[in-house]
């Protein structure tokens, strides 16, 4: 970054060429682009930016556009939550925020995002204020992971007390309901005691009107799934674009557009007893998405104690299997949440 910034012509910006800038700004900008932690440094009336190696990994796409780029244009998107403190710092008073959640457009989508950041006024060679100085740390990766493990503690807690494959089904909904920041859409089906459709047992948000036409589900059919390769036990199945069907759903203006299949089975059994399809929420990572559903679904995998008598599709009823404590995320699927798409 310390090159780009050098080469740059600076001339096309408020600030002018680098010769021309006030020593309180070079001295500033000499210290951001030394630091190995990611720094803004926003100058002028124009909140012109100049940041170093670590903010342009915040930046995402909008880098290189983002360099010597009103501040405020960058991060439009962000500016329900940062606008208010940005303000205050451009009036002489430190903002610190930690942990805050904001919306950012960098990596092709609207993308949910938290940060611990401050914004402080930079003095310049008058006293006055000329600019700000930004240090921040992305948090998204782990604010991510704990809301993943605060919904797994509690599906957890609720799944113990389950009796049969009913109540599994309302605690599960119940219970990740609450967490819908992740799973804007839940569908859970029953496998028919004939094995051979799949009926909607509990969902939540989705409209009612949007729900009579997959409320049945063939299990050897093509739609609104290929149940064939949803059916496999090798692992969710992704599926895109589905926002018309799946449109009013979520706490979100923008419909889930990608759902996961999940197939929960019972050895000894030739199709799940269980299929739940997990709506995607439309701001986060495919990454993101992934780690979630599949924690979710490991848990599902494992209910304690057992529940049944549940359907099968031939021989007398068979009783879900006895579970092992559910284990958290691994640390490295935490760690890729944030990743790009």
């Amino acid at each position: 970054m310390a090159e780009l910034v050098r080469t740059k012509d600076w001339s096309d910006t408020p600030l002018g060429p680098i010769d021309q800038w006030p020593q309180s700004l070079r001295t500033t900008v000499s210290l951001c682009l030394a630091s190995n932690f990611p720094i803004n440094v926003i100058w002028g009336d124009d909140n012109i930016q100049i940041y170093n190696d670590g903010y342009r990994t915040v930046c995402g796409e909008a880098h290189p556009r983002a360099l010597g780029e009103d501040y405020g244009v960058t991060w439009s998107s962000a500016w329900p939550a940062i606008g208010e403190p940005f303000r205050q710092a451009r009036e002489g008073h430190t903002s610190f925020l930690e942990n805050q959640r904001m919306f950012l457009t960098r990596n092709g989508y609207l993308e949910e995002t938290f940060f611990t950041f401050s914004l402080s006024p930079i003095r310049d060679e008058t006293g006055e204020i000329g600019g700000l100085f930004h240090p921040v740390t992305e948090t998204t990766a782990t604010m991510l992971s704990e809301r993943r493990t605060r919904a797994l503690r509690d599906l957890n807690a609720s799944l113990a007390s389950a009796v049969d494959m009913d109540d599994l089904s309302r605690r599960t909904v119940e219970v990740l309901s609450q967490f819908e920041f992740d799973l804007p859409l839940l569908l859970l089906y029953h496998l028919s005691p004939d094995g051979s459709t799949y009926g909607l047992a509990a969902h939540h948000g989705s409209p009612v009107r949007r729900l009579a036409s997959i409320a049945t589900i063939d299990a050897h059919s093509t739609t609104p799934w290929l149940m064939a390769k949803a059916l496999t036990p090798d692992g969710p199945l992704g599926i895109i674009e589905f926002s018309d069907l799946f449109k009013g759903a979520g706490p979100y203006e923008e419909p889930p557009e990608r759902a996961l299949i999940l197939p929960i089975t019972v050895p000894g059994l030739e199709l799940p007893t269980l299929l739940v399809v997990a709506g995607a929420s439309p701001h986060l990572s495919t990454t993101a998405i992934w780690a979630s559903t599949s924690c979710f679904r490991r848990r599902l995998l494992q209910p304690s104690p057992p529940c049944g008598p549940v359907p099968t599709s031939g021989g007398g009823p068979k009783r879900w299997r006895k579970s092992i404590a559910a284990r958290p995320c691994s640390s490295r699927t935490s760690a890729m949440s944030s990743a790009r798409r």
